[in-house]
């Protein structure tokens, strides 16, 4: 396979076309299909979608009945299904066809030279603006049977299902316009029966705000059905004796809008995006609910016909046509992350403050480094307390200095500490470490540099024994700051270390999510200017344990790698469980271009890099070993906290259930079926 197609990662090109419709011409209009079907096949398009009778136009009424007309259908489909031979999309084409004694609005199949169905329309309105059924014959019931189409006996009903034999997943069904507005479309049971890309050919002429419903029936089908949801409405062209038409396309993908044309276009045009049919798979595996569904109403799913097609797509690179976010866990859309910081701050001060609630008001205990974690752990702690009428005091917040604290981070937990008018104390460990490091033997006692991870874990360990003895001490539980990054890598000291609290705040929240929740608290007041003002100082601090002393500062990055890659891979993996290889392919279109893209609001500019696929891949690896195969023991004992992302946590007890040894071998031999030098070097 090629690394770079994206029919080898599981997706497949989808466009919802619209074009200049002639009144009852069908061959003028197949002409028009066949045009932007090429343009389509072009671009490695599997499915092209058109609109509702777009072979004679929606908005003809009576000339339906017109035996001329329907005579020249049937050459215009000849036309198509000739003009196909040699093209790669599957074309969904609406047509009105003469099927025993009636008229049937309909979705044409056409696959490189064959139709491989005929769909009719369920449900044809007769209210308001619309009369259909004077002229269109009602489909709900058609299962089952066979109609007889250009030349070619072809199977007929809303009972089917279009599946492609080497595109795993794409499973087709049509519906048509009023079909998608009835309180159970017929799209609902073929999602159930097995159908991911379901396409709705409309004529739907345009009131104000009929768009908007459009869109929330679209996005509310796919969400439902964990599908796709294609649509595509007739424009330009159409009659305006008493109506008008929009022309509006999109492409819905799990409630997510991937594309959408302009509205009220001129000439052809289509949405095209690129539909992620592992993603709608693993949705349907985690929801169990949906198969349960299906067995509910098996009477009606249980006899969908299956009619399968080879799509024979090209392995070559078509680039990817969908928006993939550098920072999945932080939305670039500047009200969709004010909102998310919103809720996700809100989400532990609650639980922080009802945890204390429910077990007798303690005083928190909680150390403060002067990083962003503990700093965000420290603010979430004074909001519970404002929340709960008691005094900032209740928070006992030490700095506990190490061999290696800078006076840096240090002098911000103190000026931190007293803005917010906590309780605040300095509680120096280097003295126990030195007699301890000295008692266990360590060389470091005798005078030599060696800093390993003993060295370094001697420290955490202290400082999380320190305090909990406060805890005991004085009333209080330990507030934990480790975050949901450093809790997929293992990156934390286990049992008496900073992997252990009472309750943890930031559990739920990945490293690349903190720095704008601190940033949102600043900007929307929660604190006063001079707490403001330290919190953005904070923001600009390197990420590092100071645990290793030294002229430069140790770099956890620099280390275990950049938190965005491991964030990128934690959500695809937490989320999806999608293969190394699919992330190193989407991870690539995130990040291999600095000013492609959005960047979520206030990034620092200087921040802005990118990686090349080698990077990528080589943190992927170090992501699996240390996730699949390495840390899943630390995670199983860890303390309580919210889940906060939609993105998932790793509670034992939540999202995420695992055996604490087990291995990565089946992650790194997926990365191994891919030649990335070869790839790489593409590049």
């Amino acid at each position: 396979m090629n690394f770079w197609s994206l029919y080898s990662h599981g997706f497949a090109r989808i466009a919802a076309c619209t074009g200049h419709t002639v009144i009852a011409d069908p061959q003028a209009n197949a002409e028009s299909v066949l045009r932007l079907a090429g343009r389509c096949a072009d671009e490695g398009v599997a499915v092209a979608v058109f609109p509702e009778l777009g072979l004679t136009g929606y908005s003809i009424e009576d000339l339906l009945l017109q035996d001329a007309l329907l005579d020249q259908v049937e050459a215009a489909l000849r036309t198509i299904v000739t003009g196909s031979a040699e093209l790669l999309p599957v074309l969904v084409v609406g047509a009105p066809l003469r099927h025993r004694h009636r008229i049937y609005n309909c979705a044409v199949l056409v696959h490189r030279g064959r139709i491989l169905g005929v769909v009719p329309k369920s449900y044809p309105p007769t209210y308001r603006e619309f009369y259909e059924r004077r002229q269109i014959a009602d489909g709900h019931d058609e299962r089952g049977g066979t109609i007889r189409v250009a030349g070619a006996e072809v199977p007929f009903g809303v009972d089917l299902l279009f599946a492609a034999e080497d595109v795993p997943g794409l499973v087709l069904h049509t519906e048509i316009c009023e079909d998608m507005w009835v309180p159970v479309p017929p799209s609902a049971e073929a999602a159930l029966a097995g159908a991911t890309v379901l396409v709705n050919l409309s004529g739907s002429p345009i009131t104000v705000g009929r768009a908007e419903d459009r869109k929330l029936l679209c996005r509310s089908a796919s969400s439902r059905c964990l599908a796709a949801y294609v649509y595509a409405a007739a424009g330009l062209g159409e009659s305006t004796t008493d109506l008008s038409w929009d022309g509006q396309t999109m492409i819905y993908e799990n409630g997510v809008l991937l594309a959408e044309t302009d509205r009220f276009p001129l000439g052809d045009q289509y949405a095209v995006a690129d539909v992620d049919l592992d993603l709608l798979r693993q949705e349907r595996h985690r929801m169990g609910t949906f198969d349960d569904n299906r067995r509910a109403h098996a009477a009606r799913t249980g006899d969908f016909r299956t009619v399968s097609f080879e799509l024979d797509p090209p392995l070559t690179d078509l680039g990817l046509r969908r928006r993939v976010e550098r920072f999945p866990f932080v939305p670039a859309d500047p009200e969709r992350l004010a909102l998310d910081c919103y809720e996700a701050y809100n989400i532990q001060v609650a639980g922080l403050q009802q945890r204390l609630a429910a077990i007798g008001g303690p005083k928190v205990v909680i150390g403060v480094s002067g990083g962003l974690d503990s700093t965000h752990a420290l603010i979430v702690a004074a909001r519970a307390m404002d929340r709960a009428g008691r005094p900032r005091g209740d928070i006992l917040a030490f700095t506990l200095p190490g061999f290696a604290t800078s006076d840096h981070t240090k002098d911000n937990a103190h000026k931190l500490m007293r803005a917010l008018g906590v309780t605040a104390a300095e509680l120096d460990i280097t003295p126990t470490a030195r007699l301890m490091l000295k008692e266990i033997g360590h060389p470091f006692a005798s005078g030599e540099p060696v800093y390993d991870v003993t060295f370094e874990n001697v420290q955490a360990g202290l400082r999380t024994d320190y305090l909990f003895r406060l805890a005991n001490q004085r009333g209080g539980i330990v507030l934990g700051t480790g975050d949901l990054s450093e809790l997929a890598l293992g990156w934390s000291t286990y049992g008496v270390g900073d992997q252990m609290s009472h309750y943890n705040v930031n559990s739920g929240v990945p490293k690349t999510f903190i720095q704008h929740l601190i940033r949102w608290v600043i900007n929307s007041g929660q604190f006063d200017e001079e707490t403001g003002g330290i919190l953005a100082a904070i923001l600009d601090t390197e990420i590092s344990p100071e645990l290793v002393p030294g002229e430069e500062m140790q770099s956890t990055e620099s280390k275990i790698g950049p938190y965005a890659l491991h964030d990128f891979t934690l959500f695809q993996v937490l989320r999806y469980g999608f293969r190394p290889s699919k992330i190193a392919f989407l991870a690539w279109h995130a990040w291999h271009d600095a000013k492609s893209g959005a960047w979520p609001p206030n990034f620092p500019e200087a921040k802005r890099v990118a990686y090349d696929l080698r990077e990528i891949r080589h943190w992927l690896e170090v992501f699996c070993r240390r996730f699949f195969a390495f840390s899943q023991f630390k995670r199983s004992a860890m303390p309580n906290g919210p889940k906060v992302s939609a993105g998932g946590s790793l509670s034992p007890r939540g999202d995420w259930r695992a055996p604490s040894d087990g291995n990565a071998e089946v992650w790194l031999r997926d990365l191994a079926r891919f030649d990335f030098d070869s790839a790489a070097a593409d590049r």
